[in-house]
């Protein structure tokens, strides 16, 4: 089977970077790295239709949350790179502050999604209220997941039938977890993506357990290597 890493970046600041945050530095070197060395980045709507992987290396990057950091500072680096990403919106926030977090970095608003660049940027869903699913009832995940769907059509926006869950928590056993994945593929979504830190195997043996690797600010370029090469066992 392919292999295939998929990335996950936070918020991005011109200063030094640690742990969820990342130096625009840092990040430019990542995706410099990617470009050079012919990794070919992917939507994750577009693999919905293959079987298998382009020839070559392969890589998904995300950024979760929404900030105005990725319009202002990701964006630009991933065109100068002709990457692609995600972004993923926790909806309830957007055009306010990350209310789960420091309560002070602004998100982007309705407005600033639509007016991104699609052939870049793909969007795609971090649940409505930023909430644990592991810690939410099964009504409670079936709410949260119908109001992120009426909300987009009240403000016609184009998102991938894809979810990353808030902190990498979801409902781990059974009977649980087997509701859960039925909520999510009764209201559309295909694939859920945890953290996990290990490099997929592609076709997704799990679509709605799909690992991505924690990427953290103070990890040197030689760390972001070896990361994407093997995931959590280096």
């Amino acid at each position: 089977m392919a292999k295939l890493p998929i990335l996950m970046y936070h918020h991005v600041i011109s200063g030094e970077g640690e742990g969820l945050t990342i130096s625009v530095k840092n990040l430019e070197e990542q995706f410099k790295y990617l470009s050079e060395n012919e990794f070919q980045s992917h939507h994750l709507a577009d693999l919905m239709d293959l079987t298998d992987l382009p020839k070559g290396k392969n890589i998904v990057i995300t950024f979760d949350d929404c900030y105005l950091s990725h319009k202002e500072i990701a964006l630009p680096l991933l065109q100068k790179y002709n990457l692609k990403a995600t972004f993923f919106a926790p909806l309830k926030f957007l055009g306010n502050k990350d209310g789960w977090n420091t309560g002070e970095l602004p998100m982007l608003s309705v407005a600033q999604l639509k007016a991104l660049d699609r052939e870049t940027i793909e969007l795609g869903f971090h649940s409505f209220q930023h909430l644990a699913y592991s810690e939410l009832s099964a009504a409670q995940v079936e709410a949260d997941t119908r109001r992120c769907i009426e909300f987009i059509e009240e403000h016609d926006l184009k998102f991938s039938p894809v979810l990353a869950y808030p902190y990498g928590k979801f409902p781990r056993k059974d009977p649980e977890n087997k509701t859960f994945n039925k909520i999510l593929a009764q209201n559309g979504i295909q694939y859920g993506l945890r953290v996990g830190n290990r490099i997929n195997d592609f076709p997704f043996k799990n679509p709605y357990q799909i690992q991505r690797i924690d990427i953290k600010g103070e990890w040197s370029l030689s760390k972001f290597k070896r990361k994407i090469k093997f995931g959590k066992y280096l």
